[in-house]
């Protein structure tokens, strides 16, 4: 790249091409995760769609290393990249909600606050997930589970349209009816295929809900986790609850006789009425002893998707390792308790998210995401504000994975893999829609050009 045409990007682009030389270029390329630092040659952050197609001409006419940013959360850092082009969505956050058909078209630097805010106020909601600095673009490419997934499926299940910037430069809108094949593909393809500028999402009614955390002393963990899979399958599909392996934070507000108490969680959320939602989860918890705490309670909806935002700010160090589980045996729940108690901080944790009701309503071919007949995506974080703890997480992390592994299927959820995957993991999270995916990702990237991502080869590769 010479700086003739670097000038000559710039001036075509509306926004700002950001350089190492830049005030701003240590803030602005800065992850979400703190043990990942990456430094790319340029920094283009796009206002427009004009602005997309721009960047994605210059990166191919220059063959440059690209990388694109969404919301900018991705744990293995895959919205960066060293010495290329870093297409920067963040400031395209524009959210339009239609009342009359339910539905909202999103922007892709917009977090799942940033659409929660705006559905809200007109009493509905789109299945996303449990923290609210989720970028909604990764989040949906990669599939997308959170409290309204029983009731409503994936957050791929709800998208009804997307304008994607193809390799070659030009705009495909993506529906069943317009580019069916690339439609198919983004719902839970990742971004190997394009950049979406633009998402449409079916919303749905949901406004106050009855939700929180409950905590149990990690010694009951192993009947609160056998109480929770057999209660699972019982329980209304308005209510998303996960069960969790974790440790009270030594932190206000969470009791100080609990602080640093190794923990199983279940958190939930309720689609209805506070009476309501204890009737329903009167069953689960009349069996279990009294908990360290029950916060379950009435609560706007984007009010659990933040709850725990607070604890999650930008620049921790984070390890992420995941699995799709199809039953729960009471020997796996031995393993799990057995090396989350080995976690080496107390933010370490590891949660079990339902796959089930009107996700399996769904064939496993109608999106990449074909995971239909599991019963929970599995994710082990590793997380700490202290570098010096990285390698500790890392060696959890895979510890961990390593026990429970055998108990699980092949693949996992794509959002939750590292760059340090064994080989084939990407075709076992697919399965039988990988070789789809690469016929797709032959036509609309032939060259591969968007490769910064769990990536996906061209068929002919």
């Amino acid at each position: 790249m010479t700086e003739q045409a670097i000038a000559a990007f710039q001036h075509n682009l509306r926004g700002r091409v950001i350089q190492p030389t830049s005030a701003d270029y240590d803030a602005v390329r800065a992850l979400y995760n703190g043990m990942i630092d990456k430094r790319p040659r340029l920094i283009a952050r796009c206002i427009d769609t004009a602005d997309v197609i721009t960047a994605v001409n210059f990166a191919r006419d220059q063959n440059v290393l690209v990388a694109i940013r969404g919301g900018g959360h991705s744990g293995p850092g895959l919205g960066s990249c060293n010495d290329g082009l870093v297409i920067d969505l963040s400031m395209m956050k524009s959210v339009r909600v239609d009342p009359a058909t339910n539905t909202v078209r999103v922007d892709p630097g917009c977090t799942s606050g940033d659409l929660d805010h705006a559905t809200h106020a007109f009493g509905l909601a789109v299945p996303l997930g449990i923290v609210s600095s989720t970028g909604v673009a990764g989040f949906t490419l990669g599939g997308g589970t959170g409290y309204l997934t029983r009731k409503h499926g994936l957050t791929v299940d709800n998208l009804l349209e997307a304008d994607v910037v193809l390799a070659n430069g030009s705009v495909a809108t993506a529906s069943e009816r317009a580019h069916p094949d690339l439609f198919w593909a983004i719902r839970g393809g990742g971004g190997n295929f394009g950049v979406v500028t633009s998402f449409l999402f079916r919303a749905h009614p949901v406004k106050t809900v009855y939700a929180g955390p409950i905590f149990w002393d990690a010694v009951h963990a192993r009947q609160v986790m056998r109480a929770y899979r057999d209660f699972l399958p019982t329980a209304p599909e308005d209510l998303g609850i996960f069960v969790g392996l974790k440790t009270v934070p030594s932190i206000e507000p969470f009791p100080k006789e609990g602080w640093g108490r190794r923990a199983c969680a279940i958190i939930g959320s309720y689609n209805g009425l506070p009476e309501a939602g204890q009737r329903v989860l009167a069953p689960l918890l009349d069996t279990l002893p009294p908990p360290i705490f029950n916060w379950m309670g009435e609560m706007p909806f984007p009010a659990i998707n933040a709850l725990f935002d607070p604890f999650f700010p930008k620049g921790l160090q984070w390890y992420w390792k995941g699995d799709f589980v199809k039953s729960l045996p009471d020997e796996a729940i031995d393993i799990h308790i057995a090396e989350a108690a080995k976690a080496p901080t107390e933010l370490c944790l590891m949660h079990l998210y339902p796959i089930d009701g009107a996700v399996r309503r769904v064939s496993r071919d109608a999106t990449p995401w074909g995971a239909r007949d599991a019963s929970f995506s599995m994710v082990i974080a590793g997380i700490s504000p202290e570098p010096r703890d990285a390698e500790a997480l890392k060696s959890w992390g895979r510890a961990y994975w390593k026990a429970v592994h055998p108990y699980n299927m092949g693949g996992g959820y794509v959002n939750f893999m590292f760059d340090d995957e064994p080989d084939g993991r990407v075709q076992a999270a697919y399965g039988d829609n990988y070789e789809r995916l690469a016929v797709a990702k032959m036509k609309y990237d032939p060259n591969n050009l968007f490769r910064v991502n769990q990536n996906i080869a061209p068929a002919s590769a």
